[in-house]
This record gives C-alpha cells, structure tokens and sequence, in this order.
C-alpha cells in the first residue's frame, strides 16, 4: 500500500519557483490598475507624517545603478514608516533645468543654439527633459518603488519656477544677492561660470615652471644688481595677466647668489630648489617678507611691472615662497589684489581665448598659449626650471574637460550674510552618519560666495531688470510679485516671450527717474533651482510639509544639493529645510574601484531586473552597510539570488504547511503548544525586536542578516527541520499537528511584514496566500508585527539555547557516523549518550529528544565508569557521552522511523503503531 497520500505534504498554489522578471510586472499592473498608492495614503489618513523629500535626479538618460540604489532606499524608508503607522506620502522629482540638457539637445538634435529663437530653443530643451521625465519614471517603477508618479515634481513646472524666483526675492531683499567682478570657475568649453558644486577634480599633467621676474626698484634693500624674484607656477598661460608677486610677511626670503646673478626666494626651500634646478645656490642676505613689499619688478612678457605684495595665503609646501599673482585668474590673488588696490586684469574671453589685452597671445586659446609662453620666457632668459607634474586639478562636471579661473561680472548670493545661522542650523540637524555633520560644517565655514548665474539659455532667469539711463538693477517685492504672477500662468517663457514693459509692474520708476528697461540675460545656477524645492515642492504641496523629516542622497551632496538647499532655506527663512539628513556612499565593484564606463565594471540596474527581477536588486541594496561605500557585480548579484532562494524557500515551506489550517478555527492557546513551538516564538519576538530597531535606525544591512540567517538556522536548519514529522505524519487534527501549525502561521505573518519594505513583490505575492490574511487587503497597508508578551521567556531561551548545543554535538556524531557509513539517513540512528549525574536530570527532562535530534531511539544513561567503546565527547557538555549505533526494529513504511514494535498491527504490518493509528482514524 502507498501510504504517501496519508501523509499531511505541503500543498500550495504558491510557486516554487520565483520567477520575478515575469512575475514582477504583473503585480506591477495590479498595484497600477488598484491606485496602490492612493489605498495606502487613504489608509493612513490622519496619522501622524514622516516626509522624505525626494532630491531630484537630472532627466537626461537612463538610470544608472547610483539612481537605483538612492531610489530604493527612499522607498524602504518610506514602506517601513508607513508600516509603522505614519502618514508617508512620497513626491517624486526630477531637475530638468541647465547645461546638460542643452548639450543633449544640441548633439542628438544637431541644433545649433545660435541659430534658433531663444523660444524654439528652450522648448526643444523642455520636450527633451519631459522625455527622460518618462523613461526614467517608469524604470523607477519597475524597480518596486511606490510614490505619486502621476503628480511628481518638475523644476520646470510653473509653479515651481514661481517659487524659485520668490526665494531669489526674499534673499535680494536681505541683501544677500549682489553683482561682483570676481574669479570664478569657468568652463570655456561650456562657455559658462559653474559653481564649487558642478566641480569634480581629476588629474591632470601640466607643466611647471620658475620665472624669473626682474628686480627694478628695490628700494636699496637688496643692493645687487641683476637681481631676479623668481615665482613658480604651473598654469603659465596666467603671466599675461600678471600684476604683482605675493610674499608671506612673516617668512624669511634670502637673496642668494647664482653664478652672475641673484636671486629672491624663501630661505626654507633654498635646499628644496638645489636638488630641483641642479645648482649651488648660496645665501647673501636674508630679510623677512614684510620688508619686501613695495619692491617694484619687470614683468618678463609684458609691457608693465609687477609689484610686490604681502599676502597670508602664501604658503612654503612648494615653490619659491614668492606667490605669481593674476588677480582675474585666482580667488587668493583677487583677494590680495583688491587690498592693494589692483586692476582685476583678464585677458581671457568666454571660449578660453586671449583677448586684445593678452599682447602677442590674442586670439590664442590658453592650453594653446602655453607653449608659446615657455618659448618666449626661454628666449627672454627667464625661464629656470620646467617640469612635468601630476596633480589634481578642477574639470567641468559635465564635459569632464579642465576649467579656468576667469574674472567676469556674475550674480552672487553673499554667504557671509548668512553664515552663521547656517552653522548654527546644521548642528540642530540629525547627521547619519555622524561624520556628515563635520563634512557640511566645514563646507559651510570656508566656502566663499555662491555664483548663481550661468550664462546659458535652458533655466529660470535671473529676475533683475536695468535702467538703462543709470544702470541701477532693479528687483523689489513689486517686480517679484508680478513675475511671480506671470510665471505660475506662462512659467519662465514668459521672460523671453514678453517685452520688458509687459513683465514690470506698471508705473515703475528708476530712483533716478528713468522708465526705460532691460532684462538680465543671465539664467540661475542649476543648483538654486533644485536648491528650492523646499519651496516649490514642501510649501506647496498640501501632503507635505517643511521642514522635511529627511533628505537622502549620496555623499556627494554635502557640497551639492544639501548644501544649496540649506544655504536657501536659511537666507531666506531662517531655518534648515530639513531635519536629518542621510547619507549613502558611492559605488565601487568587488576591488574597491569606482565603477566607470571606460574601465567597463559597472552594472546595470535595469539588466539585474530583467535577468533576475527587481526583489534580486532590492535585497543586494538592503544587504549593503550603504553608509559606506557600496560594492556591485554580477558574483555579487547571483550572490543575492542565492539568498533571496533560500528566503523564499522558507516562506514557501511555512506557507505549504499551513494549507488546511484556519486560525480562527485551529489556532492552539500558548499554554498549549509544545515546548519547542513555544522556543522558536522567543527566537520569533527577537527577530522582531531587531529588525524593527534596524530599520528605526536606518540600519538595513542588520534587517537584511537577521531575517537571512533566522530563516536559514533557526527555521531550516533547526525548527523546521524537527517539526516536520509532527506536521506531516501527525493526524491532521491532533494537537501536535495543530500547535506546529499556530507557530508557523506566526512566523510566516510577521516575516513576510518584516520583509515588505524591502522583498516588495515577493511579500505582496505571498500575503494573499497566508491563512486569515484579508484577500481583499495588501500588505503595504498593514502595519509591522507586534511581539505578543507570552512569546519573551528568557528561561525557555536559556534552556534550549542547551538543548540546541548539545543537539549540534549529536548532529557532529551523526555525520561522522553516517560519513563511516554506520548508518545512512539519521533516523536509521540510535543514540545513546551518557551523562554525569550533575547533568543527568536536566538532559533526561528534555522532552521529545528522537524528535529533536531526528532519530529513532535516544537512550540517556547516567554516566558510569565504563562507557562503551567508540563513544565521542561532548564539546558543549564536558561530562556527555554520544554513541551512535543502528536503530533496532523495522521501518516504518509511512513515517521511516525504526520501531521495535512495527509490524505488529495486523491492519497495518508495514506501519508504527502512531501511523497505525492515525491512517485508521482517516479510514485507509
């Protein structure tokens, strides 16, 4: 007789396998077709709020795994809070304003942007971010991530432009907002400024050079002739623009001998110069710098003189000690410069070329120039040494292509306006982790002020106009509040669209009485854009509200979108637009390096979710300590999928087991329930307790390892593997049966809740399965588990926290048994093990021990004097005994365990009494 259809298998309509890339977009179509979002919100209407305002990434391309690892995270955050019982609305964002996109349009369009209308151009830019808008939209969605997709933000929108140019207002109005001839960072490919937050920093060869300056009025301080201060620099293109030589007032400068000539340096790197230029030099006379200033050299390319100043930047780390100063080329040398009252001098227009002013050099590009200024220094004798050096070096952020330091009227909000309440906010902010904290701060305390202007098309414009009989700019609360007016009806088109009559309030007037006006041509920094979302998406937006319970973005931001979003919220209101701010590191592959196109180890999101789904990748973010730097491949990938199996294959065996019981109707009291259901219920309420602390704690990694290794030890390995006799040979309706059924209903309910936020397809696959679960629910409106007060017994977690050392030993013995070929399947197994009286009682107590160590017979001797040859010790128990032997007795042919006394009933010779028993009770 086959009595395998007597036996209680696992049965469910669950699949096996899972399957996500097919399975994934079909719940995602569910979620779409049921408003997901709309039940979730509607669910928790009312609750308290936790807002986590969204960053926006730039529409311009498909998302890279950075994107997906930000976006997911955002929405685990944003699950488990709302599982938590919070009102968690999530808006979504892009920036879709600048550079970028006007280089996209230009190069896949073939526009020329000097060709076209201002207008035709702008539109094109806009149809172009609105595309990306979509692709990226629905690439997020793929990925699980839930929000109000269908009303995110734009910083294109109108309203939104509205709000943006209402903070520039509010912070003119301050006072913080001016117009200066100064450096800035400048791209002459881009033909733009760009601020510290579109810089990133490469290496770079260059050459470096020693000048020599001639000494043309020295005061009688010096008193040699054809003597020479010599400066050190290794952006030669700059000399043209030379106007005076920095020394420290403090240092000692030497005049040293060489050969028929002498020379100025600092005395502290007079040794450092001998091994550099090969020489001898010897020291004649030293004075301190102070004493130097006002000496007057000739510059050795132009028609002028070069003064000497004092300055503090100066520095003796490597050079001369005499500083090359160009006060239109550096932020240092325009600093010293205005204290001495010199001209801001650049030579140098928008595309990097010399002007008129450049002399011989005009028309020539600045790399281009370099050579040409070394031959003329050689053939003037004013060259000493050249090198080739490496060193890091500023580059556009977008065209990747190095920068120059270039003196141009630009628009600038003046941080010193606003410092120190900026300081003073950042430390009322929560920094995870903590080290963001010293990071912004000291960005904050050194930065100098901000460039907000772009000479570029694609953006919100500069909201100034001119008189153009003075010049006065003219903003006020009038100009802004009629702009604000037009943009929300017509967004910031209308600047270009409209005359400058239509745009001004009507009847203005100049303080000089003029009533004739231009508009500024310039656009608004990208980042003063994004920078005001907590306007133009927190203020407005009635779900949310400012400040934001968290901002979440990559390291990177410190300098970038945090930091442009404080420096706008406090100048303007007073106040950081957030409360804490988390941040996550950059991407690297397995050997630490980060991930490039040109090195070719990056990893693609949306080929992980095609080839393995979209849980695959959540779990590898969850997985990873992201405060750190976070390590990605295809191993590492394949890696997560052998986790994600044996998590499913946990649930899916909880799940199958509990096809026939109805909690209502079968659930056991506690009281009730075996020992062993009762242990893994404590295992259960710790679980819990650290993963809900893990995510409070934004700690994902420790959800990750705590649901991973619960379900692979203590559940498969363990409790699982014991109680699956129970589950499938008992009678369906016995006790036994029924008490293991409780626990795993238990388990299954509060794992696959714990997992939810991030497993998001698996757990809303699964949750229609669980017995009792509402069908007509979701489990993204559930809330996380509760831990029931019966289930935290620490005596019972002592007591087989023993229990299960002493099973690991048997286990070890069984294996080494089975590996020596004693015995083959552990329930051939007998086991007798042999203990000390001290230890006998507690062992011999232990109830169901051939359940739990999963054998046939298990004999517990008190320890004599002679224990039978071939017995192993214990490692857990110094005093125990294990003897593995063949079980006696025959096998039962439904159960397989050896009885002594199978075979006795006459009904069913092949069977155990038990099993007996339990298939007359259901009539085969």
């Amino acid at each position: 007789m086959d009595y395998r259809e007597t036996l209680n298998l696992p049965q469910t309509d669950f699949p096996m396998r899972g399957n996500l890339p097919q399975r994934e977009p079909d719940i995602l179509q569910k979620w779409e077709n049921g408003d997901i979002y709309g039940q979730v919100q509607e669910s928790r209407r009312g609750r308290r709020k936790f807002i986590l305002h969204d960053g926006p990434p730039y529409a311009n391309g498909d998302i890279h795994l950075g994107h997906a690892l930000n976006k997911v995270l955002k929405d685990i955050i944003i699950r488990f809070k709302t599982m938590q019982g919070y009102d968690a609305p999530y808006v979504p964002g892009w920036d879709t304003h600048g550079l970028p996109i006007e280089q996209q349009v230009i190069k896949k369009l073939g526009l020329n942007r000097h060709a076209v209308s201002t207008l035709e151009f702008r539109a094109r830019c806009s149809d172009y971010a609105k595309e990306y808008v979509e692709i990226q939209k629905a690439e997020f969605k793929r990925l699980g991530v839930r929000g109000n997709w269908d009303n995110a933000y734009l910083t294109l929108h109108k309203e939104y432009e509205a709000a943006q140019i209402g903070v520039f207002g509010e912070m003119a109005k301050k006072g913080y907002i001016y117009k200066g001839l100064k450096p800035v960072y400048w791209c002459p490919s881009c033909e733009t400024a760009l601020a510290e937050a579109e810089i990133d920093y490469a290496d770079k060869k260059s050459t470096a050079i020693f000048v020599k300056f001639p000494v043309k009025e020295d005061q009688g301080l010096l008193g040699k002739d054809n003597t020479s201060v010599v400066i050190w620099t290794t952006t030669p293109w700059t000399l043209p623009a030379n106007l005076a030589i920095s020394v420290h007032p403090e240092y000692e400068y030497a005049l040293v001998r060489d050969g028929e000539e002498y020379l100025v340096v600092a005395k502290e790197l007079m040794e450092a110069l001998n091994k550099t230029w090969n020489r001898e030099l010897t020291a004649v006379k030293t004075v301190k710098g102070k004493e130097l200033e006002g000496i007057v050299c000739r510059h050795p390319l132009m028609s002028r003189d070069s003064v000497l100043i004092c300055g503090e930047h100066v520095t003796l780390e490597q050079g001369t000690g005499c500083v090359h100063t160009a006060p239109g080329h550096g932020e240092d040398d325009f600093i010293v410069g205005r204290q001495y009252g010199l001209d801001v001098l650049c030579p140098v227009d928008h595309q990097g070329k010399f002007t008129k002013e450049g002399g011989q050099y005009e028309g020539m590009k600045v790399e281009q120039a370099n050579a040409v200024i070394l031959k003329d220094l050689q053939e003037a004798g004013m060259l000493i040494h050249q090198d080739k050096i490496k060193h890091s070096y500023p580059h556009c952020w977008r065209c990747k292509n190095p920068i120059i330091f270039r003196a141009t009227e630009q628009w600038f909000a003046s941080i010193d306006g606003f410092r120190q309440a900026a300081l003073e906010e950042i430390d009322r902010v929560e920094w995870i982790p903590a080290w963001g904290k010293d990071r912004i701060y000291n960005m904050i305390a050194d930065r100098g002020d901000w460039c907000i202007s772009r000479q570029r098309t694609w953006g919100v414009p500069i909201p100034i106009f001119y008189c153009e009989d003075c010049g006065k700019e003219i903003i006020n609360e009038q100009t802004i509040e009629k702009l604000q007016e037009i943009f929300r009806q017509e967004g910031s088109d209308a600047w270009f669209a409209h005359s400058v009559e239509e745009l001004l309030p009507e009847g203005l007037k100049c303080q000089c009485g003029g009533t004739e006006f231009r508009k500024e041509t310039d656009i608004m920094d990208v980042w003063f854009d994004s920078g005001t979302s907590h306007v133009g998406v927190l203020k407005l937006r009635p779900e949310l509200s400012y400040p934001a319970d968290m901002y979440l973005e990559g390291s990177d931001q410190h300098r970038g979108w945090f930091n442009s979003s404080l420096s706008t919220s406090v100048a303007a209101y007073g106040q950081a637009p957030y409360k804490t701010v988390l941040t996550h590191g950059f991407l690297v592959d397995e050997k630490g390096r980060k991930m490039s196109k040109s090195q070719g180890n990056g990893v693609d999101p949306l080929q992980v979710v095609r080839d393995m789904g979209a849980d695959i990748l959540r779990l590898w973010v969850s997985s990873a300590d992201y405060r750190n730097d976070v390590a990605a491949s295809p191993r590492i990938m394949n890696q997560m999928v052998e986790a994600y199996r044996k998590i499913r294959n946990t649930l899916r065996f909880l799940l199958g087991n509990l096809y026939d019981f109805n909690p209502e109707q079968d659930r056991v009291e506690y009281s009730k329930l075996q020992e062993i259901d009762r242990w893994v219920l404590t295992r259960l309420a710790r679980v819990i307790e650290k993963v809900i602390k893990a995510y409070e704690t934004y700690e994902f990694h420790v959800v990750y390892h705590t649901v991973h290794n619960f379900c692979t030890v203590e559940l498969s390995a363990i409790y699982l593997d014991i109680v699956k006799d129970r589950a499938y040979v008992e009678g369906k309706e016995s006790l036994l049966r029924r008490s293991a059924q409780t626990v795993m209903n238990e388990i299954l309910n509060a794992l696959v809740r714990l997992l939810a936020p991030i497993l998001v397809f698996t757990a809303d696959e699964i949750w229609a399965y669980i017995p009792g679960a509402d069908p007509e629910s979701n489990v993204q409106i559930e809330e996380m588990p509760k831990i029931k007060p019966e289930w935290v017994n620490e005596a019972l977690a002592a007591k087989w926290e023993k229990i299960l050392a002493i099973r690991n030993d048997i286990t070890k013995a069984l294996e080494t048994a089975r590996q020596e070929k004693l015995i083959n399947h552990s329930l051939t197994a007998k086991v007798d093990v042999y203990v000390d009286p001290e230890q006998y009682a507690f062992v011999s107590a232990i109830p169901n021990l051939e359940e739990i160590v999963i054998v046939s017979r298990f004999i517990v001797h008190e320890l004599k004097d002679n224990v039978p040859e071939g017995a192993s010790a214990s490692e857990f128990f110094p005093g125990l005994k294990i003897l593995v032997s063949n079980a006696p007795g025959k096998k039962c042919e439904r159960c397989w365990i050896y009885y002594e006394d199978s075979g006795t009933d006459t009904e069913y010779p092949d069977l155990c009494p038990r099993c007996a028993a339990v298939v007359r009770s259901i009539g085969k």
